[in-house]
């Protein structure tokens, strides 16, 4: 085993906890927070969403007009004038609004579209660029939920939002203008109903902001649980977990519909609310404006219009409740958005002289160009690259403490030691002595509380990060490999690797036999993480990777422990040849591995406790002796007690 971070660091509850809040992220923030994140979205669109407005807004003004175009139409009529070219207007003002009013609802849901896609845009640069710490202590699926389901919800309101605060409310004030123009009475009874109605939203719109935030979040983590089990599906089957796992996620997805339904009645309660509220204005201005046209303190034309105005208001009263309801779902999308771009990601590093002008491999870590030609890695047929005669990086450890978390034991207790260039430095030690953690600092997935790591004499904070992990290959104990082609996988981080190189680390790694009984080689799909591939065809692949990037230092952490006796020997071969012109650090358990290094550190409970060759910490350390032993009584079992001894 390797020492990873403790497990009272990571979350593993999954779905069964409905009510957590995925750690590493922020609660839900204030409405007026809610609304700000909003319109920081929109803002870069405002130029076109202004264009659907305004074309919307001219519809709606020629929509404006109908009424007493058709009031025009029935006085004509009353006095037995010809009809015809008021109708044609009448006609006219009908066709255009409706056309610039569909003109600006596309304007509108095209600008949305853009906004979704540079929030999606943004957190898809942003999320493979968090720290290492942030992923361990956040629920991915959330992460996922928050670039999918919350931006459609975003593309969703926006259009609404816009329409209603801006559309909605000028013509609102404007129809109501010419109420009253016609008449005062009628236009008191109808403000004494949208007044009720505004207090209706005040009560109602809070509480929709808050269910549809509660939903989003009840969504993401159902969408966590799903990825906890996917994730581990072998796993899952392997233990008969399956009913567990499937009652958890059942939890969850009955959370998001209580939650669900909840937003949804607000919703209906807001909608319904006004809908009864109108039907009531419309009934009693009707009774009120027949009273009037009875008694002759107006025409029946002037009602037909007052009416007709009614009928226009009435859908711009319900838009605005619905869009303010809207505003708030997408107030709370924009908040859980916000939220995923404030966690913590890597710096791409520092410039100047120090991180930049130098680089890796800069002025302190050559010894000369002298040197250089003589020390220069052998490079694939046909290779070229940026780490062209470059030489094998050296690594330290100046008196380094860390512990993955405040509170918790730490990992290493003030490690100190030093690799020099070139060679094959194994470290070995019981489960939880810090060796994969070696690893984990050197590649800055974390930073030492205290003490220093330096490549090639400079601490590594001072690399950009781009450069350190370029100079770098790094094969991880249990190796990742993603879905998609094989050669998806081997050119990872080396899109531009030849056909040729490609051949030379398949040959090196053993996996070119593998490629030729593929159905199409190396464009054949090796599955969700590797699920087509055996587990160690998916180290040589890990390997082959690393090997295509020609680092200047290699890190192995149990490379090849999945690996039948010849295929380990062969890269074990690979590896020994590969330390000529590469520093090799390897996280070994095997006997093999370890007898043929040119360095051995030994690592108990977080410290180095010796160093030296095999034979003399066998002769010198209690613990390596053990070690040694026990896996000499391992090998002789697996190979027979005739079988040859690895030499030191």
């Amino acid at each position: 085993m390797t020492s990873a971070p403790p497990t009272e660091a990571r979350r593993t509850d999954g779905p069964a906890h409905p009510a957590e809040e995925p750690a590493g992220l922020a609660g839900p923030g204030s409405a007026w927070s809610g609304l700000r994140a909003l319109a920081g979205h929109l803002r870069p669109q405002r130029g076109r969403m202004l264009a659907g407005v305004a074309l919307g807004l001219l519809g709606s003004v020629l929509g404006l007009a109908q009424p007493l175009a058709a009031k025009h139409v029935m006085d004509i009529i009353g006095h037995g004038q010809p009809t015809t070219g008021p109708v044609v207007v009448l006609s006219t003002l009908v066709v255009a609004g409706g056309l610039l009013a569909g003109l600006g609802h596309y304007v509108l849901d095209r600008s949305a579209e853009s906004v979704v896609c540079t929030v999606r845009r943004r957190l898809t640069h942003l999320l493979p660029r968090l720290r290492v710490p942030v992923i361990e202590h956040t629920e991915p699926g959330d992460l996922i939920a928050r670039v999918t389901s919350d931006t459609v919800l975003l593309r969703r309101t926006a259009p609404q939002a816009v329409s209603a605060a801006v559309t909605g409310t000028l013509i609102t004030v404007a129809t109501v203008v010419m109420m009253g123009l016609l008449d005062a009475v009628l236009l008191g009874v109808t403000l004494t109903v949208i007044a009720f109605v505004g207090c209706v939203v005040i009560v109602v719109t809070p509480h929709i902001g808050r269910a549809t935030r509660h939903t989003q979040e009840a969504v993401g983590r159902m969408g966590a649980g799903l990825e906890r089990t996917l994730g581990a599906l072998r796993t899952v089957k392997a233990a008969g977990a399956e009913q567990g796992e499937t009652a958890a996620l059942h939890r969850a997805a009955e959370h998001a519909r209580r939650t669900g339904v909840r937003a949804a009645a607000w919703e209906a309660v807001s909608a319904t609310l006004s809908a009864v509220v109108l039907q009531v204005c419309f009934l009693v201005v009707l009774g009120v404006g027949g009273a009037r046209v009875t008694s002759g303190s107006i025409g029946v034309s002037t009602l037909v219009a007052f009416l007709l105005y009614l009928f226009a208001l009435t859908p711009r009263i319900g838009q605005l409740v619905e869009g303010v309801g809207q505003l708030q779902i997408g107030a709370a999308a924009a908040v859980r958005i916000r939220e995923a771009e404030t966690l913590e990601v890597e710096e791409a590093g520092v410039g100047g002289a120090e991180g930049g002008e130098a680089g890796i491999g800069g002025a302190e870590g050559v010894q000369g160009r002298g040197d250089e030609a003589a020390a220069a890695p052998e490079r694939p047929p046909g290779s070229h690259g940026r780490h062209r005669d470059r030489h094998p990086a050296t690594v330290a450890f100046q008196q380094v403490h860390f512990a993955y978390r405040p509170g918790l034991p730490a990992v290493h207790r003030h490690v100190s030691f030093a690799v020099p260039a070139g060679g094959v430095t194994a470290i070995v030690g019981p489960s939880g002595a810090g060796k994969t953690t070696v690893f984990a600092l050197i590649e800055r997935f974390y930073e030492p509380d205290a003490g220093r790591v330096l490549l090639d004499g400079r601490d590594i904070r001072r690399w950009p990060l781009a450069e350190l992990r370029a100079a770098i290959g790094y094969v991880e104990q249990d190796p990742t490999v993603l879905a998609g082609t094989l050669r998806d996988n081997l050119t990872l981080g080396a899109a531009d690797a030849t056909d040729e190189q490609i051949a030379h680390v398949l040959r090196l790694a053993r996996l070119d036999t593998v490629t030729d009984r593929l159905p199409h080689g190396l464009d054949t799909q090796v599955g969700h993480r590797g699920s087509r591939l055996s587990g160690g065809e998916r180290q040589r692949v890990a390997i082959a990777r690393a090997l295509l990037r020609r680092p200047r230092l290699l890190l192995l952490d149990e490379a090849t422990s999945q690996l039948d006796a010849a295929n380990e020997a062969a890269l074990r071969e690979t590896v020994t040849d590969t330390a000529r012109r590469t520093t090799v650090l390897v996280v070994a358990h095997r006997l093999s591995t370890v007898t043929t290094a040119d360095r051995i550190l030994v690592m108990e409970a977080g410290r180095v406790r010796a160093r030296g060759t095999h034979a003399e910490l066998m002769a010198h350390d209690s613990l390596y002796a053990e070690l040694a032993s026990t896996q000499l009584i391992a090998f002789r079992r697996r190979h027979g007690p005739s079988a040859p001894v690895p030499e030191c």
